[in-house]
């Protein structure tokens, strides 16, 4: 790994090898989604927290601030909407160069493995890892799954990830699941955990991290679930102290109500 690689992934990668990623990239297929209707309104009194932004380069050119941002994972995928007839009919829809121009710490794209158009991203993902590893810009690999939540199983999960590894993703962002050490064992790169729906309740979300941290997982790339809720700072202050404090998910619920309650 070059010194431009190892610089980038420092950037998203904290000294402990732990992240929290703050995705907000879900207006690309979703439109104004409730909560994110105004981005840059809404991350500011959580992104403190956040080690990375994944976010599309028209929401980072309108709504981040250039001078306090956080580092950035630029989605890079994209052609289709959640009324269209299929989300995994996504191309590459932002350069390398225009990467580079926004001075990003990383990019990232879906893979639809098992779908319709499992070729098309599959090989979309190895041409974007081509020309993103000789400008030293690492690729996360998202294990997008659309609409079929049933697949969100081991067995489908680890087939995923280790083909998103094997074409040269330098991380990947995958879902949580029963028997999640099958995941990360069979996964020779870093797997940051996916938010998916919202949580019913806070202990519910802190359990499932915790879960996947003490399986493997280096880290979560969560939104729905921080900034959709009632209480952003909370949910955002006891996520990041499970990863980054090794807080066990009752120590983080402690200190989700702490918060909550403070005036």
């Amino acid at each position: 790994m070059d010194w431009g690689m190892k610089n980038r992934m420092a950037q998203i990668i904290k000294p402990d090898g732990k992240c929290f990623f703050l995705p907000i990239d879900h207006g690309y297929f979703l439109g104004p989604t409730s909560k994110l209707e105004k981005p840059g309104e809404t991350i500011k009194p959580i992104v403190s927290y956040a080690d990375a932004l994944f976010v599309t380069r028209g929401v980072l050119r309108n709504a981040i601030d250039p001078m306090k941002s956080k580092p950035v994972i630029l989605r890079v995928s994209g052609g289709s909407s959640v009324i269209g007839e299929d989300l995994a009919n996504e191309e590459i829809i932002t350069s390398v160069e225009e990467a580079l121009r926004l001075n990003v710490s990383a990019v990232g794209m879906s893979i639809f493995v098992g779908s319709k158009y499992e070729k098309q991203s599959l090989t979309n993902l190895g041409k974007l890892v081509n020309e993103c590893e000789r400008y030293g810009i690492p690729v996360m690999a998202v294990t997008a799954v659309g609409k079929e939540l049933a697949k969100r199983d081991s067995r489908y999960l680890s087939l995923c990830s280790r083909i998103a590894a094997e074409l040269g993703a330098r991380v990947v962002k995958t879902y949580w699941c029963e028997d999640f050490d099958k995941v990360t064992q069979g996964c020779p790169v870093p797997i940051v955990i996916a938010g998916g729906p919202k949580c019913k309740t806070e202990l519910e979300a802190f359990n499932f991290v915790h879960d996947g941290m003490q399986k493997g997982a280096i880290g979560v790339n969560l939104g729905r679930n921080v900034w959709q809720h009632k209480h952003p700072l909370a949910m955002m202050r006891g996520l990041h102290a499970v990863i980054h404090k090794k807080a066990t998910p009752k120590e983080a619920n402690e200190l989700f109500k702490e918060i909550k309650n403070k005036k």
